[in-house]
């Protein structure tokens, strides 16, 4: 069985700032945690706090999990990714997502149309902006450079990056969901931030995964609760899938329902919608089938994990990125993941 790496998902801020998160990041560092990472909704953004780890820390790389395609140009993309690569020597983790229909849509005013398409423009530009062969331009559609629509003083040039970058092959990672997405990133990322995954349903993800690179990265989020009460345990899992496969997207329209569709549970998960949407939330929580919610977490005894990551071994998951709320379960999970 393959060694796995450890990362820590610090997300996003909910309504204030986390009062421990860089306690937190040092101490993953200390332990041997490969990453650290950070998000971004409709509040904190990811970039910023990921720098303040940066300048706090040494050896751990830093991710961000993810940085929303409509939050910025791909242009001002690569500028803050060369910036934070170069302040921390080569750490950095550019991870990117389309996000949802709902926030682009609504939080940033800009079209949620042609997700795939989107995003290849978008990382094609960043790779040339980081490889400075030439001046930067793109004739597709969604980030057309030099701009010559609309409103357009028809001045604009081609331009090359004034920064030289720490490294002209920056890691660019993608969060994925559908199957053609999933292909996509296999193609042209290196690595994928799977939103659920379980161990025991490869065949979900395998025919996407089919031309991924040797050294392509899979990091995945994980929930793990240590506690001899496995059923009150799973109730935050549960939770979390009744609000995204009920509630995150629209009634025709979820990508996290399509998902667990996909992975089996497709009446359970039209069963959590229904529910959700008619305002029977813990209906939908109850409806949830603890099966599910176990497969893609870590919640039980420490025997029991021990075991359950004997599973996520024979996955192709390279890392395991966790939500550590405390220095002893920062240690407790490097002593079942890493072994010190």
């Amino acid at each position: 069985m393959k060694n796995m790496k450890l990362g820590l998902q610090l997300g996003y801020w909910s309504s204030s700032p986390p009062p421990k998160f860089i306690g937190l990041a040092q101490e993953a560092e200390r332990l041997g945690y490969d990453s650290v990472w950070t998000a971004e909704a409709y509040g904190s953004d990811a970039l910023t706090p990921l720098a303040w780890i940066g300048a706090q820390t040494s050896k751990i790389r830093l991710g961000t999990g993810v940085c929303q395609l409509s939050a910025r140009a791909p242009t001002a993309m690569a500028m803050a990714a060369m910036t934070i690569d170069h302040l921390s020597q080569g750490r950095f983790i550019l991870g990117l997502g389309v996000s949802g229909p709902q926030v682009v849509e609504g939080w940033y005013g800009a079209p949620f149309s042609k997700p795939l398409a989107r995003t290849r423009e978008y990382i094609d530009i960043i790779r040339q902006v980081l490889k400075r062969e030439q001046p930067v331009a793109n004739a597709g559609e969604h980030y057309p450079l030099p701009y010559n629509g609309e409103g357009a003083w028809g001045l604009g040039k081609p331009l090359k990056s004034i920064l030289h970058p720490y490294r002209e092959r920056l890691p660019i990672f993608l969060g994925a969901e559908g199957p053609k997405n999933v292909a996509m990133t296999a193609e042209i990322a290196d690595g994928w931030l799977p939103l659920y995954y379980s161990p025991f349903r490869q065949d979900v993800y395998k025919p996407s995964l089919s031309n991924a690179k040797p050294d392509f990265e899979i990091c995945q989020g994980v929930v793990v609760n240590i506690t001899d009460d496995r059923e009150r345990g799973l109730q935050p899992v549960k939770n979390m899938l009744a609000l995204y496969v009920g509630g995150m997207g629209a009634k025709d329209r979820n990508f996290h329902k399509e998902l667990i569709s996909r992975m089996g549970f497709e009446g359970e998960a039209q069963k959590i919608q229904d529910l959700f949407l008619a305002g029977k939330k813990q209906e939908a929580v109850a409806a949830v089938p603890d099966k599910l919610a176990d497969e893609i977490a870590l919640i039980g005894s420490k025997d029991y994990i021990r075991d359950r990551l004997a599973a996520w071994r024979e996955t192709p998951v390279t890392s395991l990125l966790v939500s550590g709320r405390s220095s002893a379960e920062l240690q407790t999970l490097a002593e079942l993941v890493l072994g010190t």
